[in-house]
């Protein structure tokens, strides 16, 4: 069996790519490299000791994506690739759309024509914007996503919900999953943005290497349990673990389905600078800031349907998502070369 990962030499990406090789299925990786490095993908190819092909370019050229499905005997296709940062969103609505939403309808009609029809795709528990209710299910309605990227995202399953719905040759699945930390326990993969963090861990990260002066705590006046923000963070191998079983789930099904990957339990800014505190030894200093749009003030899973239809639960605890952390913070304190 051979999978297309669309954005595989990103964070999520490159760790789904390591199980799907270590499940001895062929990889095609496509990435623009516009927030990762190809060296990822070569130390994936270490550490599964086989190897993958790499095409470098976009979802949205699609004459590309005729050139990869021709080219390759594809079965299944996951999609990673986007922009994923909420200021930026807030700020760029309009690249988010492009990018997120009409690069995967570029996608998907180039699949239609390759005859390409099993599909697992990146959702974000942004979908549900702020319910009111926790922890979240994936009953709940979904529209109100409170910034540009969840609301491509809200986007995106509607496109492929109607997709599935008219067409009984899809099958896809939608993952709506949580807040990704930690990385490879080897140290050898992890998250390495470009730039200026916009997730915390990566930010707490760069402070402890000594990249950065201090961590800006954005809102303390929640209604949490010390007024910052609270969040399911969830390691990034369990991550890939539940894709892993869901691309399993649609090999032998039709329609959409949906399933929610978290914990289940909510931590706060100032309980993860704490827990890596402790796992790294390093003093992480940080000022109060006021809140940024688009953020809401807790957010954690309710993913029993995932167990239940999957076999799938998060496995990794928060001491084991700070120490994978800092040991690829560690050996990598500037990231890929």
């Amino acid at each position: 069996m051979k999978i297309l990962v669309t954005g595989g030499a990103g964070y999520i990406g490159s760790h789904t790519t390591l199980a799907l090789l270590e499940a001895g299925l062929d990889v095609v990786v496509l990435d623009n490299l516009c927030n990762s490095s190809p060296v990822s993908l070569s130390r994936v190819e270490e550490l599964a000791a086989r190897a993958l092909t790499f095409v470098e370019g976009d979802i949205n050229d699609r004459a590309l994506l005729d050139r990869v499905f021709a080219d390759h005997s594809i079965d299944a296709v996951m999609h990673f690739a986007g922009l994923k940062a909420v200021g930026e969103s807030v700020a760029e609505p309009l690249l988010y759309y492009r990018n997120n939403v009409a690069g995967t309808l570029t996608l998907c009609e180039a699949m239609a024509v390759a005859n390409v029809f099993k599909l697992v795709f990146s959702s974000s528990a942004t979908v549900y914007g702020e319910p009111g209710e926790m922890p979240l299910h994936e009953q709940l309605p979904t529209g109100s996503a409170t910034n540009p990227y969840g609301q491509s995202k809200v986007m995106v399953e509607r496109c492929l919900s109607d997709l599935g719905a008219a067409d009984p040759r899809w099958s896809i699945a939608l993952l709506r999953y949580f807040n990704p930390i930690g990385a490879h326990s080897s140290g050898l993969i992890g998250e390495n943005p470009n730039g200026l963090p916009n997730n915390l861990l990566p930010y707490i990260s760069q402070v402890a290497a000594g990249k950065l002066a201090e961590l800006a705590v954005y809102g303390n006046d929640y209604q949490t349990v010390d007024g910052t923000g609270v969040r399911d963070y969830i390691h990034v191998v369990d991550l890939a673990d539940g894709h892993l079983k869901a691309l399993h789930a649609i090999e032998a099904a039709t329609g959409v389905a949906v399933w929610n990957l978290g914990t289940g339990v909510g931590y706060s800014v100032l309980q993860i600078i704490e827990a890596f505190e402790k796992a790294s030894g390093c003093k992480i200093p940080y000022r109060l800031a006021a809140r940024r749009p688009g953020d809401t003030a807790e957010c954690w899973a309710d993913s029993g349907k995932a167990n239940r239809e999957l076999g799938w639960q998060a496995t990794r605890g928060l001491a084991d998502m700070m120490t994978d952390t800092w040991r690829w913070t560690r050996q990598n304190p500037t990231g890929y070369p």
